[in-house]
């Protein structure tokens, strides 16, 4: 059993949110819902890629900000792409440096694991092309950062 879940505080579309995620990320599923006085969920845990969440309409007294967000470790420029024309569909905002809020407001990070591998080298003027080409970027562009890190 997973021993710390993050859960969500929504305004009144708890329901909605949880759908939305769960067609966005395989292997998810919505484990277990409860409904409210209105007869819309009021609670939900649902499964992301066999991570454990909880979602709540709790009202608009907590907002979503930036001080939380949900990191996706992605492999291939593909993979960038789906996850933040998907998360940023209907509503959603593009930021910088691979930040986006979606419609909900809820802040992810799509991160291609090579730019861990960039970032992190031993090569501080390549780590530093890297970060610098990052910074300029909405959407992160595996190309253009591999370009930048080797100096072309």
């Amino acid at each position: 059993m997973q021993k710390i879940t993050p859960f969500l505080w929504f305004d009144n579309n708890a329901g909605a949110a949880v759908d939305y995620y769960t067609s966005i990320f395989k292997d998810s599923k919505v484990i277990s819902s409860s409904p409210g006085p209105d007869g819309n969920v009021q609670t939900a845990t649902f499964e992301l890629n066999g991570q454990q969440f909880i979602a709540l309409n709790g009202g608009p007294e907590f907002p979503f900000t930036e001080a939380v967000s949900f990191f996706v470790s992605v492999e291939t420029q593909d993979e960038v792409d789906y996850y933040w024309d998907s998360l940023t569909v209907g509503g959603g905002e593009e930021s910088q440096c691979g930040w986006l809020k979606d419609k909900f407001g809820l802040s992810w990070q799509i991160v291609p694991t090579a730019l861990g591998d960039m970032l992190g080298s031993p090569d501080r003027e390549k780590a530093g092309r890297a970060l610098q080409a990052m910074l300029k970027m909405r959407k992160l562009d595996i190309a253009a950062l591999k370009a930048a890190y080797e100096g072309a």
